[in-house]
């Protein structure tokens, strides 16, 4: 399936989750999908927990994300506190 495909799964209804982009015929949020996999959870798992979407679903919102970050990013704050070492 080609990206253009997956897209067309991704819906933006301002009336639907608060126009927040979800999967087209659910109230499933891309980001949450996105958490999801950022945390580890396997595609496999979470067609487990959701069995009304499909693996293509979930391509779909990684296809998604790819396209929005290719324009836009978040400033992600780094961990400046490292441990001192202390010199002779």
């Amino acid at each position: 399936m080609t990206k253009e495909n997956l897209l067309h799964r991704i819906s933006i209804d301002p009336n639907i989750c608060f126009g927040k982009p979800c999967i087209r015929g659910h109230r499933i949020w891309v980001s949450l999908i996105l958490d999801y996999l950022a945390g580890g959870m396997a595609i496999e798992e979470i067609l487990e927990a959701y069995p009304d979407i499909e693996r293509d679903d979930v391509l779909a919102c990684i296809a998604y994300a790819s396209e929005v970050t290719k324009d836009s990013y978040v400033d992600i704050p780094l961990n400046r506190n490292k441990e001192k070492v202390e010199t002779k």
